[in-house]
């Protein structure tokens, strides 16, 4: 089912969501169903829902651990909010004072490391990747060793510029979220593999 974050609050999402499954937030830009979004995220984590987030889906989760669980109450993205002083998510360097939108998106394919044990190398079965991105905001790095304290881990980084590709959440049962794009690879009858290990997960869930 396809459910409009723009419906979900903070009094309804139990009522919205109850009996899924799994859980996965979509790509998307700026501001518009933001907050119904980071509300799923949180239903999802505090239920042991499996969970997958893409591009701005893992920016959510990012955003949602770091309001949540690490106590960064202000903490956003600089996409949304430019005055937060816990930008857990913001432009790359090299972005900044880049004005034309299609200068700062990073495009294209991009090598991922992924971490020995974790779901997704798991899932893909290999220790390296390569995978289709389309978005101009990063997870920020100052912030890593902080949530990796708080227990949400990098598990895919990119080998060349140390970007953060992959989060995940061990102490969950299927928490995983990406800055990249697997769905530009998977076809009905090729599937990406964390869409399979994300249904396999949903399907043990159920059971």
């Amino acid at each position: 089912d396809c459910i409009h974050s723009e419906e979900i609050s903070a009094d309804n999402v139990a009522e919205k969501l109850k009996g899924y499954h799994g859980i996965l937030v979509a790509p998307g830009f700026g501001d518009r169903g933001i907050d119904g979004k980071i509300i799923s995220v949180t239903y999802a984590r505090e239920n042991k829902i499996p969970f997958f987030g893409i591009c701005l889906g893992l920016q959510c989760a990012i955003i949602e651990f770091a309001r949540n669980v690490m106590g960064y109450e202000d903490a956003h993205s600089t996409e949304m909010d430019s005055n937060t002083r816990h930008p857990v998510i913001d432009l790359m360097e090299e972005q900044k004072g880049v004005t034309e939108k299609g200068g700062t998106m990073r495009l294209g394919g991009y090598a991922c490391s992924l971490e020995k044990g974790s779901l997704v190398q798991e899932a893909y079965n290999t220790e390296m990747v390569r995978e289709r991105h389309r978005h101009r905001y990063e997870f920020n790095n100052d912030f890593l060793e902080a949530y990796k304290k708080q227990g949400m881990v990098p598990t895919g980084i990119n080998p060349k510029s140390g970007l953060v590709e992959i989060m995940e959440l061990p102490a969950h049962p299927w928490f995983v979220g990406t800055q990249f794009h697997p769905e530009y690879s998977s076809t009905a009858l090729n599937p990406h593999p964390l869409f399979i290990a994300f249904i396999k997960a949903a399907i043990k869930k159920s059971s």
